[in-house]
């Protein structure tokens, strides 16, 4: 189970974190996960447990500083009121304390998933020590700079998402590689949110199985 860290955003505020250990005693590499809209839930911890079972020394902070929600109208809401520069200062802080960590070896990764993969996004071109990036179904505004970008991108989409459509990830697409970057973007015949197994009425198993093990496979050829 993951266990709950405080740890400071590189702005100096005091911020929390979900974090899990992978087996064993030896070196690992870090991985930052970013919630979806609805906080960091059980959900969240689930996915940090199934990281670190995978050999990654992971955590999740707390962007919306211990705010949850079930609600559709309120996650939107935590959303919108999120301050993303001070997000990616918190993100910014969370991967000091991994590679601070006794634990960590190698280099550290960032994932997310809806606003969380926004979220990566920003964070990866924001913060020079990220080496990868894998983004599910979230895209930052058109202020991003993806040519500082230090990492390559995986990034997973749904077809059926009627918050991402087709154009806006062919957009992504075009302003990676006009940015010169490497990206590998995959999208599935689902909706958005696929990879969410508590929600039954999007979850794909069979799509999110590939896409965990695409993300896997790549993040530990980038980090390793």
């Amino acid at each position: 189970m993951t266990q709950r860290i405080d740890f400071d955003s590189r702005n100096g505020d005091h911020v929390q974190g979900e974090i899990r250990e992978p087996g064993g005693t030896g070196k690992a590499p870090g991985l930052i996960v970013i919630q979806e809209w609805w906080g960091v839930n059980d959900h969240v911890r689930s996915l940090v447990d199934r990281f670190a079972a995978e050999g990654f020394l992971t955590l999740a902070p707390d962007l919306y500083r211990g705010k949850t929600t079930k609600d559709p109208a309120e996650a939107s809401k935590l959303m919108q009121a999120l301050d993303w520069k001070v997000a990616i200062e918190d993100v910014a802080g969370a991967v000091a304390y991994l590679e601070r960590h006794p634990r960590f070896g190698g280099k550290v990764g960032i994932t997310g998933f809806c606003m969380g993969g926004a979220v990566a996004l920003a964070s990866g071109a924001a913060i020079p020590s990220l080496a990868a990036v894998v983004p599910f179904y979230g895209i930052p505004d058109a202020k991003t700079d993806f040519s500082k970008l230090h990492g390559p991108v995986l990034g997973h989409f749904a077809a059926r998402d009627g918050y991402i459509d087709a154009a806006a990830v062919q957009g992504l697409e075009k302003r990676l590689k006009d940015a010169g970057k490497s990206a590998e973007i995959h999208v599935y015949p689902t909706d958005h949110a696929f990879m969410n197994d508590t929600r039954p009425e999007v979850y794909a198993a069979d799509q999110a199985k590939v896409a965990w093990g695409r993300s896997v496979t790549f993040l530990h050829k980038q980090l390793g």
